[in-house]
């Protein structure tokens, strides 16, 4: 297992860019965690801050997935939607200026119907 962090310089100020490259198993009717450790950054999210989720799956209405703050509250990328197309690729943005930046951020990948299986590609987090 490895993690990959990575850094884009941006407009605003020192945007970052946090990836997590490392493929995690989606089983049926399981939940997986894929994180991705931020510090030495100060304050924090802010009101803008985009996930982007590459998630290989065979029916992408089997999937709930949230973006887990390192507080634990949850922000929701994909609710069951879809039906039986395959993939999740998504940029979502999200206000998170309640949250550090700094800390373990996860996404959290529920199956929640057996006969499709998959796994987590790739995600990041910009803030």
């Amino acid at each position: 297992m490895s993690l990959t962090g990575s850094y884009t310089a941006g407009g605003g100020g020192g945007t970052q860019t946090y990836s997590n490259a490392t493929d995690y198993t989606i089983s049926d009717n399981a939940t997986v965690d894929s994180p991705i450790t931020v510090s030495g950054r100060t304050g924090n999210a802010p009101t803008n801050a985009s996930v982007t989720v590459a998630i290989v799956h065979t029916y992408q209405g089997d999937l709930k997935v949230d973006l887990v703050a390192p507080d634990g509250s949850l922000y929701n990328v994909h609710n069951r939607t879809g039906g039986s197309a395959d993939n999740v690729n998504k940029t979502v943005t999200f206000n998170l200026s309640t949250e550090p930046l700094n800390g373990t951020w996860k996404l959290r990948v529920n199956d929640n119907a057996a006969g499709d299986t998959g796994y987590i590609n790739s995600w990041s987090v910009t803030f």
